[in-house]
C-alpha cells in the first residue's frame, strides 16, 4: 500500500521558475501554497524577495508570507512547526498543500527532523556580532574553519547567520556543531514518501545565470534601492539582522553605506554574483535530497512536465 502524500514540494534554485509553475498547478489542482522562503516571511521586504503579487495571492492562497517584522528571527524549527500546522489545516479544507521555495534547510528539517542543539545564548551571540562588526564575517568564518572545518566547509564566508550559530554552539558547549550533528540523531523525521519533491534544475547553468542577471536588474528597475532606503529609515533596523542579510538586501545596504561615487552597475554586478552563489548552494542541497522528479527548467515544456509529474504523485 502506497504512503499517502502529506504535501508536495516544488523546489529549485532562485530564478528557476518555481512561482510560475506553482501558479500553473493552481489552475489545474486545488492547491494552497506554503512558502519555503526564509526572506518572504518578512513584511516590507517585497521587491528583493520576489514575493507573489497581490493578484496572485488573491487567486491562490499563500501561507508564511509577511508573517514577521524584519526585527524578528525565523528558524527551521519554527518553519517545521508552522508548516505541519498548515498542512493539517489545508487537508481539512479538502485542498492540497504545495510547498514552494528555495530554502532547502527548511525542507530537510521538515522531512529529516531536527537535531537537539544547545539553546541560543543572547550574550554570546552579541559578543559574536560585535566581533563580526570589527573583523567582518569572512574573518569569523576563518575562525570557525580552525575550530570546525567540516561545518565551515559547507558555509559561505558571508553566511552570517549560520557562522554565528556554529560559533555560538561551540562557545556555549565546548563541542563543535559537526560533532553535535554526528552524535545527536534528529528527532521528528517523516517518511520521505509523504513529501515527494519535484525539482526544477537547469541543464545549462549559463541559462540560469542569465535569468538571475535579468531578474536582479529588474528588481533594481522596480525600486529595490528605494525599498532598502525606506528600511534604513527605521532606527530599529540594521545590517546584521537576519532579514537584512538576505541576498540582494545585504548588497544594496552595503552599497548605500559607501561614500563617494558609486555606480548602480557595480551594485548589479555584486548582487548578481551573490545570487549566483546562492543558486549554486541551493543546487548542492537539492542534489543531496531524495527526489521524486527532476525537471529541466530550461525546457520549452517545463510547465507541462511539472503538471504531469505533480498529477502522477497525487493520483498514486
Amino acid at each position: 500500500m502506497s504512503t499517502p502524500v502529506s504535501a508536495l514540494c516544488l523546489l529549485g534554485p532562485t530564478a528557476s521558475g518555481k512561482s510560475a509553475a506553482a501558479m500553473i498547478l493552481a489552475e489545474h489542482l486545488p492547491v494552497e501554497i506554503i512558502s519555503v522562503d526564509s526572506a518572504q516571511v518578512y513584511r516590507g521586504l517585497d521587491i528583493g524577495t520576489a514575493k507573489p503579487s497581490a493578484d496572485e495571492r488573491q487567486r491562490v492562497p499563500h501561507h508564511l508570507i509577511d508573517i514577521l517584522d524584519p526585527t524578528q528571527a525565523y528558524s527551521a524549527a519554527r518553519f517545521v512547526h508552522d508548516a505541519r500546522a498548515l498542512i493539517e489545516q489545508i487537508h481539512a479544507r479538502g485542498r492540497l498543500p504545495l510547498l514552494v521555495g528555495g530554502t532547502m534547510l527548511y525542507v530537510r528539517a521538515l522531512i529529516g527532523g531536527l537535531h537537539e542543539l544547545p539553546a541560543a545564548d543572547v550574550h554570546i551571540r552579541a559578543e559574536i556580532e560585535h566581533e563580526a562588526a570589527l573583523q567582518g564575517w569572512p574573518a569569523l568564518h576563518e575562525k570557525l574553519a580552525a575550530l570546525d572545518p567540516t561545518t565551515a566547509a559547507r558555509l559561505a564566508p558571508n553566511d552570517a547567520q549560520r557562522i554565528q550559530r556554529a560559533l555560538e554552539v561551540y562557545r556555549t558547549s565546548g563541542k563543535t556543531l559537526s560533532d553535535w550533528l554526528a552524535q545527536t540523531p534528529p528527532s521528528g523525521a517523516a517518511n520521505p514518501d509523504e513529501f515527494p519533491i519535484v525539482s526544477l534544475e537547469p541543464s545549462d547553468r549559463s541559462w540560469l545565470h542569465a535569468r538571475i542577471a535579468q531578474r536582479f536588474e529588474g528588481m533594481i528597475e522596480q525600486g529595490l534601492i528605494d525599498e532598502v532606503k525606506g528600511l534604513r529609515q527605521r532606527p530599529d533596523l540594521h545590517a546584521e539582522l537576519p532579514a537584512l542579510r538576505c541576498v540582494g538586501y545585504r548588497q544594496v545596504w552595503a552599497w548605500l553605506d559607501q561614500t563617494g561615487p558609486h555606480r548602480v552597475a557595480e551594485l548589479i554586478d555584486t548582487g548578481v554574483a551573490a545570487t549566483r552563489q546562492l543558486a549554486k548552494r541551493q543546487l548542492t542541497w537539492l542534489r543531496a535530497m531524495q527526489r521524486h522528479a527532476v525537471i529541466d527548467c530550461t525546457s520549452s515544456d517545463t510547465l507541462a512536465r511539472v503538471l504531469a509529474a505533480v498529477k502522477a504523485v497525487w493520483q498514486t
